[in-house]
């Protein structure tokens, strides 16, 4: 079993984040968010990762206090305000890279980025679509580092991508293409002043390191900053950092971050084992987003999916990366 993830597609804060400097601001203006949810950025010495006070999250807050649902308001107070990652979306790589890295920088804390868009992507399944091609993903990526430019900025590259090559879910024409469009991505967000860079490497339930280490290789993870874990998915920490050490001692030990956005409560066993990983229920939230792990293989927890956006339209979901308030009540309502 290989774990396919669905990580969210492009999602509405984004769009949000767009539309915001599009008005001529940054979508970190102030302390108020969410057209009133009061979302701040955490204490300085607290954590170093910026937190979006407009996000989908800030967004509901401010709608649930409006409409006099206080419980429910703080209920997604617990996903609002902490950092998220904001996904990079297709068609304004540079204008929405700069926003989030500008407005990170205002705040003085470092934008959490993921890209998420290489050709072939999540072979047709919920999460489906990507660049055109190889040249077309070339191009993003040197927008992304463009908007990036010299700011603070941590980045997941391409969530499933190295994984659906070793699984056999992406056809092996694609395989050489896929590895070098992932060795150039990194390269070029490393000549960046100050972004470091996580290629992502599977999960603690797909399979083991010895079959993702040599394409993890490929893919350029010894000019990387290290590899991402969990990512979109529900695994317990202790399970993923396992996990990490192993494939960390394969590759020359590199450290690595975990994505511990919903696994407060581990995976879910129930269901077909194949879509297991879609929109589970009874999941948590997992530990706070933190560059302060106490382990120095451990580089972050990471909430790099947004809790709250849906995994694909599989139990009742919208489509992958769209917001659903049901959902993310029931994750923050279950997170002890």
């Amino acid at each position: 079993m290989h774990g396919k993830r669905g990580a969210g597609v492009r999602t509405s804060g984004a769009v949000l984040g767009t539309a915001l400097l599009l008005a001529g601001c940054s979508p970190g203006d102030g302390d108020r968010g969410g057209a009133g949810a009061r979302i701040g950025q955490r204490p300085a010495g607290s954590d170093l990762f910026w937190v979006n006070p407009d996000g989908n999250a800030a967004r509901q807050v401010a709608a649930y206090e409006k409409a006099g649902k206080d419980a429910e308001a703080d209920q997604i107070r617990k996903i609002a305000e902490q950092p998220t990652g904001e996904w990079i979306g297709p068609e304004n790589p540079e204008r929405e890279a700069r926003g989030y890295t500008e407005a990170a920088e205002k705040a003085d804390r470092t934008a959490l980025l993921v890209l998420y868009n290489i050709p072939h992507r999540d072979c047709g399944q919920y999460s489906q679509g990507g660049a055109a091609d190889g040249d077309a993903y070339r191009s993003w990526i040197d927008g992304v580092a463009k908007g990036i430019g010299d700011r603070p900025a941590t980045v997941v590259l391409e969530p499933d991508a190295l994984l659906h090559l070793v699984d056999g879910c992406t056809p092996e024409e694609h395989h050489e293409e896929r590895y070098d469009l992932l060795d150039g991505a990194v390269a070029t967000l490393k000549s960046l002043k100050a972004t470091k860079v996580y290629v992502d490497a599977g999960n603690a339930g797909w399979g083991h390191p010895d079959q993702i280490f040599e394409p993890l290789r490929r893919a350029g993870v010894s000019r990387a900053d290290g590899f991402a874990v969990n990512v979109s998915n529900y695994y317990a920490t202790a399970a993923s950092v396992t996990y990490g050490k192993e494939l960390s001692a394969k590759v020359g030990g590199k450290p690595f971050v975990v994505d511990t956005s919903r696994n407060g409560n581990g995976p879910w066993t129930g269901g077909s084992p194949d879509e297991r990983w879609c929109n589970p229920p009874g999941r948590a939230l997992g530990e706070p987003p933190t560059a302060k792990t106490g382990d120095p293989l451990v580089d972050a927890y990471l909430w790099v999916k947004r809790p709250g956006e849906s995994d694909g339209t599989c139990k009742g979901g919208p489509k992958a990366g769209a917001w659903w308030p049901a959902y993310a009540l029931k994750l923050a309502r279950a997170t002890r």
